[in-house]
Protein backbone atom coordinates (compact mmCIF):
# COMPACT_ATOMS: atom_id res chain seq x y z
CA UNK A 1 0.00 0.00 0.00
CA UNK A 2 1.01 3.51 -0.74
CA UNK A 3 2.73 5.26 2.56
CA UNK A 4 0.00 7.60 4.32
CA UNK A 5 0.57 11.10 4.79
CA UNK A 6 1.98 12.57 8.62
CA UNK A 7 -1.04 14.49 10.21
CA UNK A 8 -0.25 17.85 9.54
CA UNK A 9 2.85 17.77 7.21
CA UNK A 10 2.96 19.66 4.08
CA UNK A 11 3.81 16.73 2.06
CA UNK A 12 4.30 12.91 1.96
CA UNK A 13 7.20 11.16 3.34
CA UNK A 14 9.23 9.97 1.17
CA UNK A 15 8.47 12.39 -1.16
CA UNK A 16 7.20 11.62 -4.53
CA UNK A 17 10.22 12.45 -6.11
CA UNK A 18 12.10 9.81 -3.63
CA UNK A 19 9.66 7.07 -4.55
CA UNK A 20 9.94 7.94 -8.80
CA UNK A 21 13.59 7.59 -8.12
CA UNK A 22 13.45 4.41 -6.32
CA UNK A 23 11.30 3.12 -9.00
CA UNK A 24 14.03 3.89 -11.52
CA UNK A 25 16.84 2.34 -9.30
CA UNK A 26 14.90 -1.17 -9.47
CA UNK A 27 15.84 -0.92 -13.38
CA UNK A 28 19.60 -1.81 -12.20
CA UNK A 29 17.89 -5.09 -10.08
CA UNK A 30 15.35 -5.81 -13.06
CA UNK A 31 16.15 -4.22 -16.35
CA UNK A 32 12.69 -3.26 -18.11
CA UNK A 33 13.75 -6.07 -21.03
CA UNK A 34 14.20 -8.74 -19.19
CA UNK A 35 10.35 -9.08 -18.81
CA UNK A 36 10.66 -9.81 -22.39
CA UNK A 37 11.67 -13.22 -21.49
CA UNK A 38 9.55 -16.36 -20.98
CA UNK A 39 11.04 -19.94 -21.59
CA UNK A 40 9.31 -22.78 -19.48
CA UNK A 41 10.99 -24.56 -17.00
CA UNK A 42 12.11 -27.69 -17.07
CA UNK A 43 10.22 -29.41 -14.22
CA UNK A 44 7.19 -26.98 -15.95
CA UNK A 45 3.84 -28.72 -13.81
CA UNK A 46 1.93 -30.84 -16.12
CA UNK A 47 -1.09 -28.21 -16.98
CA UNK A 48 -3.54 -30.54 -17.11
CA UNK A 49 -2.87 -31.90 -14.11
CA UNK A 50 -3.16 -28.56 -12.38
CA UNK A 51 -6.33 -28.40 -14.07
CA UNK A 52 -7.16 -31.05 -12.75
CA UNK A 53 -6.30 -30.53 -9.16
CA UNK A 54 -8.92 -27.76 -8.29
CA UNK A 55 -11.73 -30.48 -9.28
CA UNK A 56 -12.22 -31.71 -5.60
CA UNK A 57 -14.17 -28.27 -4.49
CA UNK A 58 -16.20 -28.42 -7.33
CA UNK A 59 -19.65 -29.49 -8.61
CA UNK A 60 -18.25 -32.95 -10.45
CA UNK A 61 -21.51 -33.04 -13.09
CA UNK A 62 -20.49 -29.53 -14.35
CA UNK A 63 -16.98 -30.34 -15.28
CA UNK A 64 -17.38 -31.66 -18.84
CA UNK A 65 -19.12 -28.36 -19.33
CA UNK A 66 -15.80 -26.56 -18.24
CA UNK A 67 -13.44 -28.64 -20.05
CA UNK A 68 -16.04 -28.05 -23.34
CA UNK A 69 -15.62 -24.68 -22.79
CA UNK A 70 -12.10 -23.83 -22.61
CA UNK A 71 -11.65 -26.51 -25.57
CA UNK A 72 -13.31 -24.06 -27.89
CA UNK A 73 -10.21 -21.83 -28.79
CA UNK A 74 -6.97 -21.18 -26.72
CA UNK A 75 -8.39 -18.07 -25.73
CA UNK A 76 -10.85 -19.77 -24.27
CA UNK A 77 -8.36 -22.55 -22.47
CA UNK A 78 -6.62 -19.30 -20.82
CA UNK A 79 -9.53 -17.51 -19.86
CA UNK A 80 -10.27 -21.03 -17.80
CA UNK A 81 -6.24 -21.53 -16.55
CA UNK A 82 -5.84 -19.13 -14.41
CA UNK A 83 -3.85 -20.91 -12.16
CA UNK A 84 -1.39 -22.34 -14.65
CA UNK A 85 -0.78 -18.57 -15.75
CA UNK A 86 -0.03 -17.61 -12.11
CA UNK A 87 2.60 -20.74 -11.85
CA UNK A 88 4.48 -19.70 -14.64
CA UNK A 89 4.20 -15.94 -13.95
CA UNK A 90 5.70 -16.63 -10.33
CA UNK A 91 9.07 -17.70 -12.55
CA UNK A 92 9.25 -14.41 -14.56
CA UNK A 93 11.18 -11.23 -13.46
CA UNK A 94 9.46 -9.20 -10.77
CA UNK A 95 10.12 -5.81 -9.04
CA UNK A 96 9.21 -6.60 -5.73
CA UNK A 97 6.10 -3.69 -5.94
CA UNK A 98 2.87 -5.11 -4.91
CA UNK A 99 -0.47 -4.15 -5.54
CA UNK A 100 -4.19 -5.45 -5.39
CA UNK A 101 -4.38 -7.67 -7.98
CA UNK A 102 -7.52 -8.56 -10.44
CA UNK A 103 -5.98 -11.81 -10.14
CA UNK A 104 -7.55 -12.44 -14.00
CA UNK A 105 -6.89 -9.46 -16.04
CA UNK A 106 -7.93 -10.88 -18.99
CA UNK A 107 -9.58 -8.59 -21.48
CA UNK A 108 -12.81 -10.58 -21.10
CA UNK A 109 -12.84 -9.51 -17.75
CA UNK A 110 -12.92 -5.92 -18.21
CA UNK A 111 -16.42 -3.94 -19.47
CA UNK A 112 -18.97 -0.88 -18.66
CA UNK A 113 -20.48 -0.64 -15.38
CA UNK A 114 -23.63 1.59 -14.06
CA UNK A 115 -22.29 3.38 -11.02
CA UNK A 116 -25.15 3.98 -8.54
CA UNK A 117 -25.62 7.67 -9.87
CA UNK A 118 -26.23 5.85 -13.05
CA UNK A 119 -23.33 6.92 -15.30
CA UNK A 120 -21.28 4.36 -16.95
CA UNK A 121 -17.72 3.48 -16.43
CA UNK A 122 -15.11 0.99 -17.75
CA UNK A 123 -13.09 -0.60 -14.91
CA UNK A 124 -12.24 -4.61 -14.41
CA UNK A 125 -15.19 -7.00 -13.97
CA UNK A 126 -14.04 -10.13 -12.40
CA UNK A 127 -12.63 -10.43 -8.79
CA UNK A 128 -12.51 -14.52 -7.87
CA UNK A 129 -8.45 -14.24 -7.82
CA UNK A 130 -7.95 -11.21 -5.93
CA UNK A 131 -5.03 -11.11 -3.89
CA UNK A 132 -2.13 -8.60 -2.78
CA UNK A 133 1.28 -9.38 -5.58
CA UNK A 134 3.43 -7.78 -8.15
CA UNK A 135 1.62 -5.67 -10.35
CA UNK A 136 3.26 -7.20 -13.60
CA UNK A 137 1.25 -10.51 -13.39
CA UNK A 138 -2.01 -8.33 -14.15
CA UNK A 139 -0.26 -6.77 -16.57
CA UNK A 140 1.51 -9.50 -18.34
CA UNK A 141 -1.73 -11.57 -18.24
CA UNK A 142 -3.84 -8.70 -20.08
CA UNK A 143 -1.51 -8.42 -22.63
CA UNK A 144 -1.62 -12.09 -23.25
CA UNK A 145 -4.97 -12.40 -23.60
CA UNK A 146 -4.76 -9.78 -26.29
CA UNK A 147 -2.06 -12.19 -28.09
CA UNK A 148 -4.12 -15.02 -27.55
CA UNK A 149 -7.69 -13.97 -28.43
CA UNK A 150 -5.98 -11.94 -31.97
CA UNK A 151 -4.81 -15.86 -32.98
CA UNK A 152 -7.95 -17.91 -31.75
CA UNK A 153 -10.03 -15.17 -33.66
CA UNK A 154 -7.95 -15.09 -37.24
CA UNK A 155 -6.50 -11.80 -36.49
CA UNK A 156 -2.74 -13.07 -36.47
CA UNK A 157 0.28 -12.53 -34.74
CA UNK A 158 1.07 -9.28 -35.73
CA UNK A 159 -2.14 -8.09 -34.52
CA UNK A 160 -1.71 -9.91 -30.70
CA UNK A 161 1.48 -8.37 -31.17
CA UNK A 162 0.12 -4.45 -31.81
CA UNK A 163 -2.88 -5.03 -29.52
CA UNK A 164 -0.56 -6.23 -26.48
CA UNK A 165 1.67 -3.38 -26.76
CA UNK A 166 -0.74 -1.00 -27.00
CA UNK A 167 -2.60 -2.41 -23.85
CA UNK A 168 0.78 -1.78 -21.80
CA UNK A 169 1.56 2.01 -23.26
CA UNK A 170 -1.69 2.53 -22.03
CA UNK A 171 -1.32 1.10 -18.59
CA UNK A 172 2.25 3.29 -18.34
CA UNK A 173 1.18 6.77 -19.37
CA UNK A 174 -1.62 6.04 -17.00
CA UNK A 175 0.22 5.38 -14.59
CA UNK A 176 2.95 8.51 -15.30
CA UNK A 177 -0.91 10.73 -14.87
CA UNK A 178 -1.07 9.26 -11.69
CA UNK A 179 2.33 9.31 -10.07
CA UNK A 180 1.92 13.18 -9.44
CA UNK A 181 -1.47 13.07 -7.83
CA UNK A 182 -2.87 12.54 -4.32
CA UNK A 183 -3.93 9.42 -3.04
CA UNK A 184 -8.01 11.01 -2.47
CA UNK A 185 -7.78 12.35 -6.20
CA UNK A 186 -6.43 9.05 -7.61
CA UNK A 187 -9.07 7.08 -5.45
CA UNK A 188 -11.77 9.69 -7.26
CA UNK A 189 -10.67 9.26 -10.70
CA UNK A 190 -12.90 7.31 -12.91
CA UNK A 191 -12.76 6.03 -16.59
CA UNK A 192 -16.27 7.39 -17.68
CA UNK A 193 -17.32 8.52 -21.67
CA UNK A 194 -16.46 11.99 -20.68
CA UNK A 195 -13.05 11.42 -19.49
CA UNK A 196 -11.57 8.33 -21.73
CA UNK A 197 -10.57 11.07 -24.13
CA UNK A 198 -8.19 11.98 -22.34
CA UNK A 199 -6.67 9.20 -20.86
CA UNK A 200 -6.55 6.65 -24.25
CA UNK A 201 -5.67 6.97 -27.86
CA UNK A 202 -8.52 7.18 -30.92
CA UNK A 203 -9.63 3.78 -31.18
CA UNK A 204 -10.59 3.33 -27.23
CA UNK A 205 -12.08 6.99 -27.50
CA UNK A 206 -14.18 5.48 -30.32
CA UNK A 207 -15.31 2.07 -28.29
CA UNK A 208 -16.55 3.12 -25.27
CA UNK A 209 -19.60 5.34 -26.21
CA UNK A 210 -20.35 2.15 -28.05
CA UNK A 211 -19.93 -0.06 -25.15
CA UNK A 212 -21.98 2.25 -22.78
CA UNK A 213 -24.98 2.08 -25.22
CA UNK A 214 -25.14 -1.72 -25.04
CA UNK A 215 -24.77 -1.53 -21.10
CA UNK A 216 -27.79 0.72 -20.71
CA UNK A 217 -29.66 -1.92 -22.07
CA UNK A 218 -28.63 -4.34 -19.54
CA UNK A 219 -30.74 -4.35 -16.56
CA UNK A 220 -33.17 -7.04 -14.62
CA UNK A 221 -36.20 -5.62 -16.33
CA UNK A 222 -34.72 -5.90 -19.79
CA UNK A 223 -33.67 -9.63 -18.96
CA UNK A 224 -37.06 -10.65 -17.16
CA UNK A 225 -38.95 -12.36 -19.74
CA UNK A 226 -35.99 -14.17 -21.10
CA UNK A 227 -35.30 -15.44 -17.41
CA UNK A 228 -38.30 -15.65 -16.16
CA UNK A 229 -41.90 -17.24 -17.12
CA UNK A 230 -45.39 -17.18 -15.74
CA UNK A 231 -46.97 -19.75 -13.48
CA UNK A 232 -49.92 -19.97 -11.48
CA UNK A 233 -50.20 -16.40 -10.92
CA UNK A 234 -46.46 -15.97 -9.87
CA UNK A 235 -43.17 -16.43 -11.88
CA UNK A 236 -40.41 -19.25 -11.99
CA UNK A 237 -36.91 -18.82 -13.35
CA UNK A 238 -36.62 -21.06 -16.89
CA UNK A 239 -34.76 -23.96 -16.58
CA UNK A 240 -32.20 -24.46 -19.40
CA UNK A 241 -30.36 -27.66 -19.03
CA UNK A 242 -27.99 -27.96 -18.28
CA UNK A 243 -27.03 -24.36 -17.69
CA UNK A 244 -29.82 -23.30 -15.60
CA UNK A 245 -31.68 -25.56 -13.65
CA UNK A 246 -33.87 -25.99 -10.93
CA UNK A 247 -32.44 -27.58 -7.60
CA UNK A 248 -33.90 -31.50 -7.37
CA UNK A 249 -33.31 -31.27 -3.67
CA UNK A 250 -35.31 -28.99 -0.91
CA UNK A 251 -32.45 -28.46 1.53
CA UNK A 252 -30.44 -27.01 -0.94
CA UNK A 253 -33.08 -24.43 -1.67
CA UNK A 254 -33.63 -24.03 2.23
CA UNK A 255 -29.70 -22.99 2.44
CA UNK A 256 -29.55 -20.77 -0.20
CA UNK A 257 -32.35 -18.67 1.67
CA UNK A 258 -30.20 -18.71 5.02
CA UNK A 259 -27.07 -17.64 3.11
CA UNK A 260 -29.33 -14.83 1.51
CA UNK A 261 -30.67 -13.77 4.91
CA UNK A 262 -26.68 -13.89 6.11
CA UNK A 263 -26.04 -11.39 2.87
CA UNK A 264 -28.39 -8.96 3.88
CA UNK A 265 -27.40 -8.99 7.42
CA UNK A 266 -23.83 -7.83 6.58
CA UNK A 267 -25.05 -4.94 4.38
CA UNK A 268 -25.18 -1.52 5.52
CA UNK A 269 -29.01 -0.76 6.74
CA UNK A 270 -29.59 1.58 3.79
CA UNK A 271 -29.26 -1.23 1.21
CA UNK A 272 -30.97 -3.77 3.51
CA UNK A 273 -34.19 -1.27 3.66
CA UNK A 274 -34.29 -1.49 -0.19
CA UNK A 275 -34.03 -5.09 -0.50
CA UNK A 276 -36.52 -5.48 2.57
CA UNK A 277 -39.26 -3.73 -0.43
CA UNK A 278 -38.59 -7.22 -2.45
CA UNK A 279 -39.46 -10.69 -2.19
CA UNK A 280 -37.83 -13.76 -3.41
CA UNK A 281 -39.72 -15.20 -5.54
CA UNK A 282 -37.27 -18.39 -7.02
CA UNK A 283 -33.78 -19.70 -6.91
CA UNK A 284 -32.18 -21.37 -9.42
CA UNK A 285 -28.59 -23.00 -10.23
CA UNK A 286 -26.68 -21.37 -12.93
CA UNK A 287 -23.46 -22.12 -15.32
CA UNK A 288 -21.18 -19.28 -15.31
CA UNK A 289 -18.13 -18.17 -17.07
CA UNK A 290 -15.33 -20.40 -18.36
CA UNK A 291 -12.75 -20.50 -15.18
CA UNK A 292 -15.62 -20.50 -12.73
CA UNK A 293 -17.68 -23.27 -14.24
CA UNK A 294 -18.22 -26.02 -11.74
CA UNK A 295 -18.23 -23.32 -8.54
CA UNK A 296 -22.07 -23.25 -6.84
CA UNK A 297 -23.38 -20.73 -8.65
CA UNK A 298 -27.24 -19.84 -8.50
CA UNK A 299 -29.65 -16.78 -9.38
CA UNK A 300 -32.38 -15.34 -7.03
CA UNK A 301 -35.16 -13.76 -8.56
CA UNK A 302 -36.92 -11.08 -6.26
CA UNK A 303 -39.73 -8.93 -7.50
CA UNK A 304 -41.45 -5.61 -5.99
CA UNK A 305 -45.02 -5.24 -5.59
CA UNK A 306 -45.39 -4.29 -9.69
CA UNK A 307 -44.39 -7.51 -10.20
CA UNK A 308 -42.97 -7.59 -13.74
CA UNK A 309 -41.79 -4.44 -14.24
CA UNK A 310 -40.12 -4.21 -11.04
CA UNK A 311 -38.01 -7.40 -10.76
CA UNK A 312 -34.39 -7.94 -9.64
CA UNK A 313 -32.02 -11.08 -10.19
CA UNK A 314 -29.17 -11.70 -7.87
CA UNK A 315 -26.13 -13.87 -8.74
CA UNK A 316 -25.29 -16.16 -5.65
CA UNK A 317 -21.66 -17.53 -6.81
CA UNK A 318 -18.96 -19.37 -4.85
CA UNK A 319 -15.63 -18.43 -3.50
CA UNK A 320 -12.89 -20.42 -3.94
CA UNK A 321 -9.22 -19.96 -2.73
CA UNK A 322 -7.79 -17.87 -4.82
CA UNK A 323 -5.60 -19.03 -7.44
CA UNK A 324 -2.66 -17.22 -6.66
CA UNK A 325 -2.39 -17.90 -3.20
CA UNK A 326 0.33 -20.69 -4.24
CA UNK A 327 2.69 -18.21 -5.45
CA UNK A 328 1.86 -14.68 -3.66
CA UNK A 329 0.53 -15.69 -0.58
CA UNK A 330 -2.62 -16.50 1.58
CA UNK A 331 -5.20 -13.97 2.12
CA UNK A 332 -5.83 -12.75 5.30
CA UNK A 333 -9.25 -13.12 5.26
CA UNK A 334 -10.55 -16.54 5.89
CA UNK A 335 -13.57 -15.83 4.30
CA UNK A 336 -12.47 -16.04 0.46
CA UNK A 337 -15.88 -14.54 -0.42
CA UNK A 338 -14.93 -11.55 2.10
CA UNK A 339 -11.64 -11.73 -0.09
CA UNK A 340 -13.28 -11.28 -2.91
CA UNK A 341 -15.83 -8.18 -1.89
CA UNK A 342 -12.99 -6.39 -0.45
CA UNK A 343 -10.84 -6.94 -3.43
CA UNK A 344 -13.63 -5.57 -5.54
CA UNK A 345 -13.90 -2.72 -3.34
CA UNK A 346 -10.34 -1.68 -3.24
CA UNK A 347 -9.88 -2.02 -7.48
CA UNK A 348 -13.37 -1.08 -8.55
CA UNK A 349 -14.14 3.09 -9.21
CA UNK A 350 -17.64 2.03 -7.69
CA UNK A 351 -18.52 -1.31 -6.87
CA UNK A 352 -22.37 -2.94 -7.21
CA UNK A 353 -24.07 -0.95 -4.72
CA UNK A 354 -26.07 -4.88 -3.40
CA UNK A 355 -22.71 -6.65 -3.88
CA UNK A 356 -21.98 -8.46 -0.21
CA UNK A 357 -20.83 -11.91 1.11
CA UNK A 358 -21.63 -14.94 3.91
CA UNK A 359 -20.98 -18.32 4.23
CA UNK A 360 -22.73 -21.80 5.11
CA UNK A 361 -21.58 -24.95 5.42
CA UNK A 362 -18.02 -23.91 5.20
CA UNK A 363 -18.51 -22.60 2.11
CA UNK A 364 -18.04 -19.17 0.75
CA UNK A 365 -20.26 -16.92 -1.22
CA UNK A 366 -20.88 -13.82 -2.67
CA UNK A 367 -24.17 -11.99 -4.22
CA UNK A 368 -23.98 -9.03 -6.70
CA UNK A 369 -26.80 -8.28 -8.91
CA UNK A 370 -26.89 -9.82 -12.05
CA UNK A 371 -27.77 -7.51 -14.40
CA UNK A 372 -26.91 -3.74 -14.10
CA UNK A 373 -25.49 -1.49 -16.69
CA UNK A 374 -23.36 -4.15 -17.39
CA UNK A 375 -21.47 -4.93 -21.11
CA UNK A 376 -18.70 -7.00 -21.41
CA UNK A 377 -17.25 -7.18 -25.40
CA UNK A 378 -16.92 -10.17 -26.70
CA UNK A 379 -13.53 -10.97 -28.48
CA UNK A 380 -14.67 -12.91 -31.47
CA UNK A 381 -16.64 -9.92 -32.89
CA UNK A 382 -13.57 -7.20 -32.39
CA UNK A 383 -11.79 -6.74 -35.96
CA UNK A 384 -8.24 -5.41 -35.65
CA UNK A 385 -8.61 -1.69 -34.42
CA UNK A 386 -11.58 -2.70 -31.98
CA UNK A 387 -9.26 -5.12 -30.40
CA UNK A 388 -5.87 -2.70 -30.35
CA UNK A 389 -8.85 0.37 -28.57
CA UNK A 390 -10.04 -2.14 -26.42
CA UNK A 391 -6.47 -2.99 -25.23
CA UNK A 392 -5.97 0.75 -24.47
CA UNK A 393 -9.21 0.96 -22.30
CA UNK A 394 -7.94 -2.21 -20.24
CA UNK A 395 -4.61 -1.22 -20.03
CA UNK A 396 -6.10 2.27 -18.63
CA UNK A 397 -8.09 1.18 -16.42
CA UNK A 398 -5.58 -1.32 -14.67
CA UNK A 399 -3.66 1.49 -14.25
CA UNK A 400 -6.18 3.06 -11.97
CA UNK A 401 -6.76 -0.05 -10.19
CA UNK A 402 -2.97 -0.75 -9.61
CA UNK A 403 -2.23 3.25 -8.75
CA UNK A 404 -5.61 2.80 -5.89
CA UNK A 405 -3.53 0.02 -4.16
CA UNK A 406 -0.17 0.53 -5.07
CA UNK A 407 2.47 3.08 -5.33
CA UNK A 408 1.93 4.56 -8.31
CA UNK A 409 4.74 6.90 -8.20
CA UNK A 410 7.38 3.87 -8.04
CA UNK A 411 5.90 1.74 -10.42
CA UNK A 412 5.72 5.12 -12.68
CA UNK A 413 9.56 5.61 -12.04
CA UNK A 414 10.19 2.13 -13.19
CA UNK A 415 8.17 2.33 -16.23
CA UNK A 416 9.53 5.73 -17.58
CA UNK A 417 8.81 7.73 -20.50
CA UNK A 418 9.94 5.48 -23.34
CA UNK A 419 8.48 2.26 -24.62
CA UNK A 420 10.87 -0.44 -23.72
CA UNK A 421 8.58 -1.66 -20.96
CA UNK A 422 5.80 -1.88 -23.77
CA UNK A 423 7.90 -3.60 -25.90
CA UNK A 424 9.17 -6.43 -23.75
CA UNK A 425 5.71 -7.09 -22.91
CA UNK A 426 4.68 -7.71 -26.04
CA UNK A 427 6.89 -9.75 -26.77
CA UNK A 428 6.83 -12.12 -23.45
CA UNK A 429 2.75 -11.85 -24.67
CA UNK A 430 3.54 -13.55 -28.07
CA UNK A 431 6.20 -15.89 -26.93
CA UNK A 432 3.75 -16.78 -23.95
CA UNK A 433 0.32 -17.43 -26.09
CA UNK A 434 2.20 -20.01 -28.20
CA UNK A 435 2.96 -21.40 -24.79
CA UNK A 436 -1.17 -21.19 -24.51
CA UNK A 437 -1.20 -22.53 -27.63
CA UNK A 438 0.83 -25.76 -26.42
CA UNK A 439 -1.33 -26.28 -23.35
CA UNK A 440 -4.46 -25.90 -25.21
CA UNK A 441 -3.37 -28.93 -27.77
CA UNK A 442 -2.59 -30.84 -24.71
CA UNK A 443 -5.96 -30.87 -23.30
CA UNK A 444 -7.45 -31.31 -26.99
CA UNK A 445 -5.24 -34.64 -26.77
CA UNK A 446 -6.70 -35.55 -22.99
CA UNK A 447 -10.20 -34.99 -24.48
CA UNK A 448 -9.62 -37.40 -27.06
CA UNK A 449 -7.83 -40.02 -24.72
CA UNK A 450 -10.46 -39.40 -21.94
CA UNK A 451 -7.96 -37.96 -19.68
CA UNK A 452 -10.71 -35.39 -19.11
CA UNK A 453 -14.50 -35.77 -19.91
CA UNK A 454 -15.62 -32.04 -22.39
CA UNK A 455 -19.06 -31.20 -22.81
CA UNK A 456 -19.26 -28.98 -26.17
CA UNK A 457 -21.64 -26.34 -27.01
CA UNK A 458 -22.88 -25.99 -23.47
Amino acid sequence: MPPKATRGATRLDPTRRDRVRAGKDLRERVPRSRHAEWTPARDRPDPIEQLRSTNAARVADLLPIRYGRMAESPFAFLRGSAGVMASDLATTPSTGLRVQLGGDAHLSNFGIFGTPERNEVFDLNDFDETLPGPWEWDVKRLATSLASAARSHGLGRAWGRRAARAAVRSYREAMLRYAPLRYVDIWYSRLDAGDVSRQVARQGRKLIGRYARAARSRTSLHVFPRLARPVGGGYRIRDDPPLIVHYPDRSELDLTHTLFDEYLAGLPEERRLLLDRYHPVDVAQKVVGVGSVGTRCAILLLLGDRDTDDPLFLQVKEALPSALEPYAGASPYANHAQRVVVGQHLIQQTSDSLLGWGSIRRRDFYVRQLRDWKFTADPASMGPKALLGHGELCGAALARAHARTGDPAAIAGYLGTKDTFDRAVAQFADAYASQVDRDYRELLRAIRSGRVRARRNA
